[in-house]
């Protein structure tokens, strides 16, 4: 079995904290989600996570101008300098201090950060691996207090910063002859953000208030000095007439009771966006305050907002309930409505072809997720209580969950509805589903009664009650041959049953401890059962006995909690599996549990082949191996004391929790949230598997970037070579070698250099990787080239050469069907328009092509009238 799998993907969840980022080009959006980075693609509608890791949850990040190098920054000030194209981590620096923002100059040569009550300006690194890549430009003060946002002005020689002190300054990068920071003051509670306007005669200053101050630029003089507001900023040598920064709007939002969290300005287009803390945004035309529109998006605060580079769209984050949106103001429409989980996420299940997750937590809701963008695309809410497990019906589109408020439901994928709900006689909570692989019988167990409860899909009654338990059923299983159903229950048994048969066989396997998870190997044969004690026994189903053991308390133990007294060797806790799944080929199974790690084990050999650690984040609590003496006091670690009563605002201040409680709203509690794995799932393709966590659903695959091209390893391609290798007939070669140098023109004069009749050979080689390439090619051309019966030579030879592959992921490629398509429809329309005017056309020279034979035929019928009339005459 392949075992180098690696993070491919983390679909749960889509923002936490931070500020949103729109990449130059506008069609990405870049969202910080825990200790890592998602990348959301617009335009193609695919989102894709880094593989690098913070230390702690990520609290700001910066992207360059040109798109080079990305800056991320975590809550204790410890930064990752990323190339962005590459995705590879440069370097780490520790800016010592907790960062509020950070932003690039628009020459990308400097970028500014705050540290506390100070702006610190270094010099952007370069693009390669340097011993010290951050070197200080210089350091600027006057401040008294935390310094909140910086904006740069567009010639990247001043920038201004605003402050919790109610102030906001404007510093020039270097010294500068006669000039002193510039202190605009007026504000009445903290100045949340300040920008330039294009030209830079305006500067726009927002407060927590619902403030906003416009100032400009101009001349004064002392009479106007009277009369007006005008701030300690000034550039000039006359006494009598000097320019400075002049008070010359107050306006406000007039939002009730409600404060300013965030802002965004477009230089461009003259738009300012603000986000409230009741969930409300809106947005103005300046400098004359024009409101275009004042909606509500959440039911909590908005904690970032954020512009593309053109103005259409923008982004807005939540992060008490881990909303992200993007919305285009002008059509007035949703290009991005994404929202994890509320609470945990319980419990993962994949579809049939393993293009499908499914995901149900502690909110009640059940969530869809394609595995090949990453986007939820539908999120069923009909449960009242929390999800506990959620199956796929091996045929057919329909789910099945199961939830603590007493039901069992099944969702029909085509058409978006619950169609069946299942409950049992008397009231309880469900634990446990299975399904058979027919789709005909759902079972459930229930927490309470300790029973096993069995329905019809078609009819939805209820056909049987499996009783024998003496403990809460913790799991369900049916072999893949459906004619045997396997419980597991805390009792310390797992029991298979006869469902189907008139007798009622059970056969009883006994542990000494409670059993946990269960599963059945893919040819049913074999039963995994995960116990308490973190033991793993395999049992021989037809024969009733245990064929092999393995112990695995060592292997997933690890991770010391702030609250542990004792170190995590020694520590009981989360020393057990509460998921088990076998792999595609039932040679190994993968199993996790209360720890930052996920095991697979060989069953014949019974030997841990990899164990995987599915977070770095220390943020989370049971990462850290050994604890910090510095950070214990006598009132118990720093991380878990309750400070919120010093906070500035009351909102914050205020905590509406229960006492002691460790589930919720965990955002306004000490209460570190526990790293766990609570569901783990093998993909039925084999090439990923999947694992709810508490930072959401992680997926991991196999690595397929590193694929074998002996193109690269053999020749040096240039544009000499791949011409060459054009002349020499070698089309297959010529045509990867072109991809591989980018040049359009090559790429062009090699691909109307393949004959017609050698396309089939070529597309049928063509190594899969190329294909979107290759089409994205074929559909800018049709637009512009002739040749349009070659082009569609093209196309249909890789259709039907590869379609099957493109099936499978027409998500994937559904941006590039979507161009064809297009260019197909564009030709068809010039084609059926040429030819309908070349129908008029024709007919209209075949009538006149008609009546001039028809001229003809007449006149020499007359001119043979005439030459017998002469005969006659003669002859008389």
């Amino acid at each position: 079995m392949k075992l180098g799998f690696k993070f491919s993907n983390l679909c749960g969840t889509v923002y936490t904290q931070g500020n949103l980022l729109f990449t130059p080009d506008g069609n990405s959006l870049l969202s910080p989600v825990g200790n890592r980075i998602s990348m959301f693609d617009l335009v193609n509608n695919k989102t894709i996570t880094f593989p690098f890791e913070n230390r702690m949850n990520i609290s700001r990040i910066a992207l360059s101008p040109n798109g080079t190098l990305l800056i991320s920054v975590d809550e204790n000030g410890k930064c990752l300098l990323i190339n962005f194209q590459r995705r590879i981590v440069l370097s780490e620096f520790n800016f010592k201090s907790t960062v509020t923002d950070l932003q690039f100059s628009p020459n990308g040569k400097f970028f500014a950060v705050t540290h506390g009550r100070q702006i610190q300006v270094w010099r952007s690194p370069g693009f390669n691996r340097e011993f010290a890549p951050f070197v200080l430009h210089r350091k600027y003060t006057g401040h008294y207090d935390d310094v909140i946002s910086i904006t740069w002005a567009p010639d990247s020689n001043y920038f201004l910063t605003t402050s919790k002190d109610m102030t906001a300054k404007i510093y020039s990068l270097n010294p500068m002859e006669g000039f002193v920071p510039i202190t605009l003051s007026g504000h009445r509670d903290t100045v949340v953000g300040g920008y330039f306007s294009k030209n830079g005669k305006y500067i726009y200053t927002v407060g927590k208030d619902g403030s906003l101050f416009v100032r400009e630029f101009k001349v004064s003089d002392k009479h106007q000095d009277k009369d007006m507001d005008i701030d300690n900023g000034e550039v000039g040598t006359k006494k009598e007439t000097m320019k400075r920064w002049i008070l010359t709007q107050k306006h406000y939002f007039n939002q009730a009771g409600a404060k300013v969290v965030c802002s965004a300005y477009h230089v461009n287009s003259k738009l300012l966006v603000v986000g409230f803390s009741s969930g409300i945004f809106g947005i103005w035309e300046m400098p004359e305050f024009n409101n275009y529109h004042t909606l509500s998006i959440s039911q909590k605060k908005i904690n970032s907002v954020a512009i593309n580079s053109t103005g259409e769209w923008l982004a807005f984050g939540s992060s008490k309930l881990g909303q992200l949106l993007v919305w285009e103001w002008q059509s007035e429409s949703y290009v991005l409505k994404q929202q994890g989980h509320y609470y945990d996420m319980n419990t993962i299940a994949y579809s049939a072809n393993g293009q499908h997750i499914a995901t149900g937590g502690d909110d009640g809701k059940v969530k869809v997720w394609n595995t090949v963008t990453g986007f939820c695309f539908i999120t069923f809410s009909e449960h009242s209580s929390g999800v506990t497990v959620v199956e796929f019906a091996k045929h057919g589109q329909v789910l099945f969950s199961a939830s603590l408020d007493g039901t069992v439901r099944a969702f029909d994928l085509i058409r978006y509805r619950n169609f069946r709900t299942f409950t049992s006689p008397t009231p309880v909570q469900f634990t446990a589903l299975a399904v058979d692989p027919s789709g005909e019988i759902v079972c459930a167990g229930s927490m309470d009664t300790f029973e096993i409860f069995v329905w019809s899909v078609q009819t939805g009654k209820l056909l049987d009650i499996l009783a024998g338990h003496e403990g809460s059923i913790a799991s369900l299983a049916f072999s893949p041959s459906g004619m045997v159903l396997a419980s597991g229950s805390w009792d310390s048994t797992a029991r298979t049953w006869d469902v189907f048969g008139r007798g009622s066989h059970v056969e009883i396997f006994r542990h000494n401890h409670d059993v946990l998870a269960i599963a059945f190997r893919p040819d049913g044969k074999e039963l995994a059962v995960s116990i308490l004690d973190g033991q793993i026994s395999f049992w021989d189903v037809e024969r009733g006995i245990q064929t092999h053991e393995i112990e695995g308390r060592q292997d997933i133990s690890g991770g010391r909690k702030e609250t542990d007294r004792r170190t995590a060797a020694n520590s009981s806790s989360g020393k057990s599996f509460n998921s088990i799944c076998y792999t595609a080929d039932g040679s190994c199974v993968i199993v996790g549990g209360n720890s930052k790690f996920v095991c697979i084990y060989d069953v014949k050999s019974s030997m841990l082949l990899k164990k995987f650690q599915i977070s770095q984040n220390l943020s989370l609590d049971g990462i850290r191996e050994f604890l910090n003496s510095k950070r214990m006091t006598e009132a118990g670690p720093i991380g878990l004391i309750d400070d919120t009563g010093n906070l500035s605002d009351l909102e914050d201040r205020i905590d509406t929790s229960l006492p002691g409680t460790q589930r919720g709203d965990l955002s306004v509690r000490k209460t570190k949230p526990e790293i766990r794995t609570k569901s783990v799932k093998f993909s039925p393709t084999g090439r990923s598997w999947a694992v709810a966590s508490t930072e959401g659903l992680l997926l991991y695959s196999l690595d397929e970037s590193l694929l074998f091209d002996p193109f690269e390893l053999e020749i040096d391609i240039t544009p000499v070579t791949v011409l060459e290798t054009l002349r020499a007939q070698e089309y297959l070669k010529a045509l990867v070698m072109a991809f591989r140098l980018n040049e359009t023109y090559i790429i062009h004069e090699v691909y109307e250099g393949i004959p017609p009749q050698d396309i089939e050979l070529v597309v049928k080689d063509l190594p899969e990787r190329y294909i979107d390439r290759v089409l994205r090619f074929i559909g800018a051309q049709m637009e512009q080239s002739p040749h349009i019966e070659f082009h569609l030579l093209w196309i249909k030879r890789v259709f039907m050469t590869h379609g099957h592959w493109l099936k499978h992921r027409s998500g994937e490629f559904a941006s590039v069907l979507r161009v064809l398509q297009k260019a197909i429809l564009h030709s068809k329309e010039d084609l059926g328009k040429l030819c309908d005017d070349n129908t008029y056309t024709l007919k209209y020279l075949l009538a006149e092509s008609q009546k001039v034979h028809a001229n003809l035929a007449t006149v020499q019928i007359q001119d043979a009238d005439a030459e017998i009339v002469i005969e006659i005459s003669d002859s008389e």
